[in-house]
């Protein structure tokens, strides 16, 4: 009799460890539906104040079932023509609210512009907006940024958020068209293609590029926790995927696609070398026959509390395939993310993520719904909310230091050319720059009046150089040529 009881133990065991998996598992709960909804953050000081942006240019105030339109940015706002075969991809693309939103009603838009914006019909602009008590949905406009877009409707980026250092960060596309016919990634001197850091306070004179070779980073994050910014780059037609956000970083594109060479690379990306892999990518066609993949929307890292089986892992989608998944991401450009899986969660069309002030993930569907994602404790807030700022700060934001980047092409079998330049110039010519070589000074050189330096060296087996200005220090670039056979 001893067996049938202990199989009947094992399978009561079983039960309840099953059942207690399917509580612990995460769920989506509707939170309401928006007209074209494109991103949900909330008020800094209170994570019940959701702000839902619409893509014709509404920001909506949801709390509860209660729905406000907050502010109406119509009049400045581009959107929504179509573009060939496909909608064009033009509109109120995010918000960042201020710290102290709850007082000054100020937040900051990423948006395609009209003429009225200033500049081109599809323009990329910054705007800092300021609600006035009583004085209905019209915001004040204060322009910060425009950066030119208006060849084609596509790839504009869009992501605004404010970093733990007190400046904006803004992802911009490549300019749109296949493989990025106007280079527009590898080149320094443009702002597209890129991640761009703003000083608030200074506006867009303060504009800098932070990283480059990028296609088109609908979606990026920070972590919470430690401030890590993850990005999400939608691919061409072969590869989706996601890196590590880090100053003077060159994710690659147009030369690469995820972590192989890109098919339609142009000739000027022969002999580049020393650009930044992704932590992770995966290709388009799906690896059990059901829907394809074709373009990646970037999450968050979880630090919802109430979600302990997702706690730190990074949550993505697929905007065909509308699958979410999560996985764990490495503290540093150069790893590798870990643990890809299915959350068996799926979003018609998932056009972006969200986050509260509490840390509660939000997933946005393009057809209008927004679902927040919920444990089996609730949805209830499992973190303080941070302490609301003062309406008035006075302590100033520093202004940007200059950009020093490396970059390396092959010359010869074993000869490379390393070229340094420092963003923004600003007068900077004829100033001096510092070339380490395995950790020690090597050489020096002055910048001409565009702040650049070329050397070239001979290298043999594998050599780590980075390029320092003042204090300022590019990322280390690792030239590896193969050794000479015997």
């Amino acid at each position: 009799m001893r067996r049938p009881v202990r199989i009947a133990l094992l399978l009561a065991c079983l039960a309840s460890l099953a059942l207690a998996a399917s509580a612990r598992a995460a769920s989506l709960v509707p939170v309401g539906s928006f007209d074209a909804p494109m991103f949900v953050t909330s008020d800094p000081s209170d994570p019940d104040r959701l702000l839902v942006v619409e893509r014709e240019g509404r920001v909506v105030l949801a709390v509860g079932a209660t729905r406000t339109l907050l502010a109406n940015l119509e009049a400045w706002v581009q959107c929504c023509e179509p573009s060939g075969e496909f909608e064009g991809e033009r509109g109120l693309l995010s918000i960042a609210p201020a710290p102290d939103f709850a007082d000054s009603g100020r937040f900051y838009a990423a948006y395609t512009g009209n003429t009225a914006a200033g500049g081109a019909i599809g323009d990329i602009h910054v705007d800092a907006f300021t609600v006035v008590p009583g004085g209905g949905p019209v915001p004040l406009r204060e322009p910060l940024l425009t950066i030119p877009h208006s060849t084609r409707a596509s790839h504009n980026g869009g992501q605004l958020q404010l970093g733990r250092d007190g400046y904006l960060y803004l992802s911009t596309g490549d300019g749109g068209g296949v493989g990025d016919p106007d280079e527009n990634a590898q080149d320094p001197a443009s702002m597209l293609g890129k991640i761009v850091r703003i000083d608030p306070p200074a506006g867009g004179a303060s504009a800098q590029v932070w990283a480059s070779g990028l296609r088109n980073p609908w979606r990026f994050s920070f972590d919470r926790l430690n401030g890590t910014m993850a990005i999400a780059d939608v691919g061409q037609d072969l590869r989706e995927e996601i890196d590590i956000g880090a100053q003077g970083a060159n994710y690659g594109w147009n030369c690469r696609e995820g972590f192989i060479p890109y098919p339609g690379a142009p000739v000027s990306c022969d002999g580049l070398i020393g650009f930044t892999e992704p932590v992770f990518d995966y290709p388009h066609e799906s690896p059990d026959g059901g829907v394809d993949r074709c373009s990646i929307t970037g999450g968050y890292v979880v630090r919802d509390l109430g979600i302990e089986e997702l706690y730190g892992r990074y949550l993505y989608a697929d905007f065909c395939a509308g699958e979410l998944r999560s996985l764990v991401l490495p503290g540093s450009p150069g790893g590798l993310a870990t643990g890809d899986r299915s959350e068996g969660l799926f979003v018609f069309k998932p056009v972006s993520f969200g986050e509260d002030s509490c840390g509660r993930i939000y997933v946005v569907a393009q057809g209008g719904a927004v679902y927040r994602l919920q444990g089996d404790l609730g949805g209830g807030c499992f973190l303080a909310p941070p302490a609301r700022p003062p309406a008035v700060v006075v302590t100033p934001v520093p202004r940007p230091r200059p950009l020093v980047i490396l970059q390396a092409r092959k010359r010869g079998r074993h000869t490379v050319k390393l070229i340094v330049r420092l963003l923004p110039c600003a007068d900077r010519g004829g100033e001096l720059i510092y070339l380490n070589r395995n950790g020690r000074l090597f050489r020096q050189k002055r910048l001409d009046r565009r702040c650049v330096a070329r050397f070239r060296i001979r290298v043999r087996g594998r050599t780590r150089f980075r390029a320092f200005f003042e204090d300022q220090r590019s990322q280390v670039r690792t030239i590896a040529f193969a050794k000479p056979r015997p």
